[in-house]
């Protein structure tokens, strides 16, 4: 599985943290930046991240800034992302089972890394259910159009 990461400068240290675990289970890892504590634009790594899913470069997508919601906010900009914020471990699993997630946003100041950590293994090994869900995730591609 290849995950696509990216982070600004709040977000920098537990991009790192993030992508030594992810490495060290065996994943590829393609990291976008950013890779210092100058201060910088969460979009621009967001929308990378973004871009690299959608286009199926990646599997999926994780992003991190100081809050969680820019980042994640820019990230659903690009077409074909679905983006959450993984605020606890239930959201982490409901947003890949009901919502068909492609990529999890972190705030790096408001979470811990061992809590981050926990949560991206449950989003990477929760399945999308598809049945009912399947029709609300068309009607979100829909508002793409």
């Amino acid at each position: 599985m290849r995950i696509a990461i990216g982070s600004d400068h709040g977000g920098v240290d537990q991009k790192n943290e993030v992508v030594k675990y992810l490495k060290d289970k065996g994943y590829e890892v393609v990291d976008v930046g950013t890779y210092s504590h100058d201060s910088c634009h969460y979009p621009l790594y967001g929308a990378e991240v973004a871009r690299k899913v959608a286009s199926k470069e990646c599997d999926f997508g994780i992003v991190i800034c100081t809050s969680g919601e820019g980042i994640c906010i820019a990230a659903n900009k690009i077409k074909g992302i679905r983006c959450g914020i993984g605020y606890n471990d239930e959201v982490s699993r409901l947003m890949r089972q009901h919502n068909d997630a492609n990529v999890i946003s972190f705030g790096a100041k408001f979470m811990e890394t061992k809590d981050v950590l926990r949560r991206i293994d449950i989003f990477l090994s929760t399945e999308f259910e598809g049945g009912r869900h399947q029709t609300r995730v068309d009607m979100i591609s829909e508002l793409e159009k």
